[in-house]
């Protein structure tokens, strides 16, 4: 069964954070099958990051590297990420 992180952040500065991401240091989308970066058209700077793997393993994997890496305390206004799976 498929399963998916969504996380919502504020980065502040979009172009600065990006190439941040990028990197992936805590390897949080080494087993996605798919990465989506999507942008708030009021606020540019308001990012929704949605990935899929392949197993709800994996997506929670995936979660416990990036909550431990700490990279999200960077961002006090942020929501996630929350491990989904599809409800259809």
């Amino acid at each position: 069964m498929s399963a998916f992180i969504i996380t919502r952040i504020q980065t502040g500065d979009y172009e600065r954070w990006r190439p941040l991401f990028d990197q992936d240091v805590p390897r949080a989308r080494e087993h996605a099958v798919s990465v989506r970066v999507l942008r708030g058209v009021d606020d540019p700077n308001e990012v929704f990051i949605h990935l899929e793997f392949a197993t709800i393993e994996d997506a929670e994997e995936s979660r416990s590297r990036l909550v431990a890496s700490g990279v999200l305390d960077r961002f006090p206004d942020r929501h996630g990420p929350n491990v989904l799976v599809d409800a259809s």
